[in-house]
């Protein structure tokens, strides 16, 4: 049977006791080790899903397995032929794998996705733009001169906004990126005008956290949601320790 493979690390790694594995019913997890390097894996569901359950059960393994010691997280999907391929690809990746490691110890990624509050947002673009305002509340004329004019002013609004939104994703980014050792940009969303993860060192996250509340209170007009502290998934250079056999974003679970 093939090998569902959930994160690597070095030797002493352990499997979180009494936490289902991916798959049902859920599999017994185990560790394998190669040299100085370890991955906790299990047996690999067929046919393998991302299911919320099994998106829940990959993320926590991870989580309550980073609460110890470094490791390379996985992202959901990572299977290889079998234990014996996986300790093949320790051995074969070693070097790779421990200088990420060290790369990595004592630092997590910190999700940091912002929006805008449409009502407030809309409010501001007036503010900053009276002749929007007057615009609005100008005598059309006739009904064809008046619609022309609502349309004018949606597409000037519309083009507000959307300065708006790539000025208050650079202004959010050179906030914290000084407190930031890395940055990885995710993908792009019409929900989101910010959706970034930071690789944040120990030391550093309670003023980057600080800075999280102070830029979202200097921004009424923003809505933001940050996750973290969570293993860093963004940061981790893939080797085919195990190939991803499903795309999923486990942060999303």
């Amino acid at each position: 049977m093939s090998t569902y493979v959930y994160c690597t690390g070095q030797r002493g790694l352990s499997a979180p006791e009494g936490l289902p594995g991916v798959g049902d019913p859920p599999p017994a997890v185990r560790v394998v080790t190669e040299s100085d390097l370890a991955a906790v894996v299990s047996d690999a569901p067929l046919p393998l899903r991302p299911s919320r359950n099994d998106l829940r059960a990959h993320q926590t393994f991870v989580h309550e397995s980073a609460a110890s010691v470094p490791l390379l997280p996985m992202r959901f999907g990572g299977v290889s032929a079998d234990d014996a391929a996986v300790m093949a690809a320790l051995a074969e990746y070693a070097e790779q794998l421990i200088e990420r490691l060290h790369v990595l110890d004592g630092r997590a990624e910190y999700n940091v996705k912002a929006a805008h509050l449409a009502e407030s947002v809309l409010h501001r673009v007036l503010a900053d733009h009276p002749e929007f305002r007057t615009l609005l509340d100008a005598n059309p004329g006739t009904r064809r001169d008046g619609h022309q004019q609502r349309m004018r002013l949606g597409e000037l609004v519309a083009a507000a906004v959307k300065d708006g939104e790539a000025e208050d994703a650079r202004q959010l980014r050179l906030a914290l990126m000084p407190l930031t050792e890395a940055v990885s940009v995710g993908p792009e969303s019409t929900a989101w005008l910010v959706n970034v993860s930071f690789l944040v060192g120990r030391a550093s996250v309670e003023k980057f956290l600080s800075v999280v509340v102070r830029v979202r209170k200097e921004n009424p007009h923003l809505d933001r949601q940050v996750n973290g502290p969570l293993p860093p998934y963004s940061f981790v250079e893939p080797v085919p320790v195990g190939r991803a056999g499903a795309e999923a974003d486990t942060e999303s679970a």
